[in-house]
C-alpha cells in the first residue's frame, strides 16, 4: 500500500485544470464548419435539394466513408488525392486499414454500391446521394478538403435512355433556381463531340488533348497551346484546329453548323453532334442562357464517355464549377460482368454555400430549432413544466425547459439570446392560468397549452 502524505491538501479542481496541457482551438485548413446560425441555412439547402430529387423519383442511398483503394485508384487520376485510412495503435503486421480510403466523390462508390447489390435493385435505378467527400489537395477559394456534394444519377441495364441527359440539368436548374444564390450557368458538351473531333485530325491519343483542353479556364488558350504541341506531340495546326473547336459556345443547336465549319469529319464527331443537339433541344423550354453548349468543356475525369456538364457562377467562372457530372458507360464493369451504363450529375453545395458565407451574402438562420421555452419558476413546480413541455411537443412544437431554477428575467433573456420566439409560464402556483409571451411583439397572454397554435 502506497505511503500518504498526512499533510497533503487535495488539489481544487481549477488547481489540477490548471496542470493540464491546452491545445489551442484552430481551425484545421480545407475543412469547413459553421455556426449554428448557418448550419441552420445549410440544412434547409439540403432540405430542399432533397426535396427537389424526390420530385423526380430519385430514392436515397448512403454509402460508407471509405472504400477499397483498390476501387479508389482505379481512376488514376484521382489516386493522389485520396486519404488512405490507418490507426494510430495498429499492429505492424496488420494492413488491414491501410488498404481503405476516405472517397473522394459518390459516383465510384455508387458503381460499387450498384454492382453489389444488382439483384435487389429495379432498373433504371435513379439515386441520390447527399455525403462529405474527402480530397487530399491544397485548400484554396472555393476548393476544400471535406466538402458536402449532393448527387443525382440513373444507371440501368445495357443502356440509358438519352433524355436522362437532359433530365439530370432540368432538375438541378430547378433546385438551386429555389435558392438565394448569384446567377450561374450550366456548360453542356458532349465527349464523342471532342474525342471524334480529335480522331478527325488523326490525334493518336484524344484522351490526352481533352485533358489538356479541360485546363483551358484555368490556364488559357496559349498554355494550353503549349501543353497539345509540346507534351502531347501534336502539329500547330491541329493544336489551333483544337482550340478553334474550344472556343465554339451557343445556346442552341446551332453550335453544331459551327462545328461542321471546321471541316473535320468522323463517325464519333457525328454521334456526339446528334445527342448534344438532342438535349439542347429539350432544354430550349428553360430560361434564355441558363443551359449553354461550350464545347471547351471537357471534364478531366477519365470516365466520362458521353454528355458532359459543368456549372458556374456568371461574375465570377474562375471560382471553380459549383455543379458537374456527366454520363459514363461502365463505370460498374469492373466489379460485374454487366454492362451498366448511367448518368449523373452534382451539386457543389459546399462550394456554393462557402461563397455566399464568405461574401456575406447569406441571411443567417436560428441559433437552434426550439418554438418554445418553458420557463423553471422553482424546483417544487419542475414536474408541472415538464408535463407542460411534452403536451407542447405532441402537438409539433419544438419545446425545452430552461435548465434550472432562476430569475425570471434571465430565462427570457436565454431564450432572447438563442432566438426562441415564445416564452411560456406554466402556473406559478396551483389554480392559476398558463401564459406565453410572444419575444417579437412583446405581447403575453393566457394560454392553453393543449390548444394553443403559433400566431
Amino acid at each position: 500500500m502506497g505511503l500518504v502524505n498526512p499533510g497533503a491538501r487535495p488539489k481544487e479542481p481549477t488547481e489540477a485544470m490548471s496542470e493540464q496541457r491546452v491545445v489551442r482551438p484552430t481551425p484545421i485548413s480545407g475543412f469547413p464548419e459553421w455556426t449554428p446560425e448557418i448550419r441552420s441555412v445549410e440544412q434547409r439547402w439540403l432540405d430542399h435539394i432533397r426535396a427537389g430529387f424526390e420530385r423526380y423519383g430519385f430514392a436515397s442511398v448512403e454509402t460508407p466513408s471509405v472504400e477499397a483503394l483498390d476501387v479508389l485508384m482505379a481512376k488514376g487520376e484521382t489516386s493522389q488525392e485520396v486519404y488512405t485510412l490507418h490507426r494510430l495503435q495498429a499492429d505492424a503486421d496488420d494492413d488491414s486499414d491501410a488498404r481503405l480510403g476516405l472517397h473522394f466523390d459518390l459516383t465510384v462508390p455508387f458503381a460499387r454500391y450498384v454492382a453489389q447489390h444488382f439483384n435487389e435493385l429495379v432498373f433504371p435505378f435513379k439515386r441520390y446521394q447527399m455525403q462529405r467527400v474527402w480530397r487530399g489537395e491544397r485548400p484554396q477559394e472555393g476548393r476544400f478538403r471535406e466538402f458536402t456534394q449532393c448527387d443525382i444519377d440513373v444507371i440501368n441495364v445495357d443502356r440509358v435512355p438519352l433524355h436522362f441527359d437532359a433530365e439530370l440539368p432540368r432538375i438541378v436548374h430547378e433546385v438551386l433556381t429555389g435558392l438565394d444564390i448569384p446567377a450561374w450557368t450550366l456548360n453542356i458538351n458532349n465527349r464523342k463531340v471532342l474525342q471524334g473531333f480529335y480522331e478527325g485530325l488523326g490525334i493518336g491519343d484524344p484522351l490526352a488533348v481533352i485533358r489538356a483542353v479541360d485546363k483551358l479556364h484555368k490556364i488559357g488558350p496559349d498554355a494550353v497551346r503549349e501543353i497539345l504541341v509540346d507534351q502531347v506531340g501534336l502539329s500547330a495546326e491541329q493544336a489551333t484546329a483544337c482550340l478553334d473547336l474550344a472556343a465554339i459556345r451557343g445556346a442552341d443547336a446551332s453550335v453544331v453548323e459551327e462545328v461542321a465549319k471546321l471541316g473535320v469529319r468522323s463517325e464519333l464527331l457525328s454521334e456526339g453532334l446528334e445527342e448534344l443537339g438532342f438535349v439542347l433541344d429539350s432544354l430550349s423550354d428553360l430560361p434564355t442562357g441558363s443551359m449553354v453548349a461550350d464545347l471547351s468543356i471537357a471534364r478531366g475525369l477519365d470516365y466520362y464517355t458521353g454528355t458532359v456538364y459543368e456549372a458556374t457562377f456568371d461574375d465570377d467562372p474562375g471560382y471553380g464549377s459549383i455543379c458537374a457530372g456527366g454520363r459514363y458507360e461502365n463505370l460498374a464493369g469492373q466489379f460485374i460482368r454487366r454492362n451498366l451504363p448511367g448518368v449523373g450529375i452534382s451539386i457543389g453545395l459546399t462550394r456554393i454555400f462557402a461563397k455566399l458565407v464568405a461574401e456575406g451574402r447569406l441571411t443567417a438562420g436560428r441559433s437552434c430549432p426550439t418554438d418554445v421555452l418553458v420557463v423553471l419558476p422553482g424546483d417544487d413546480r419542475r414536474a408541472e413544466a415538464l408535463r407542460t413541455a411534452a403536451l407542447l411537443r405532441e402537438r409539433g412544437f419544438n419545446t425545452e425547459v430552461y435548465h434550472q431554477a432562476a430569475k425570471i428575467g434571465k430565462q427570457i433573456q436565454y431564450a432572447s439570446r438563442k432566438g426562441i420566439p415564445f416564452v411560456w409560464f406554466p402556473p406559478f402556483e396551483d389554480g392559476r392560468p398558463h401564459e406565453v409571451k410572444d419575444l417579437s411583439s412583446g405581447e403575453q397572454y393566457e394560454a392553453d397549452p393543449s390548444s394553443w397554435s403559433r400566431p
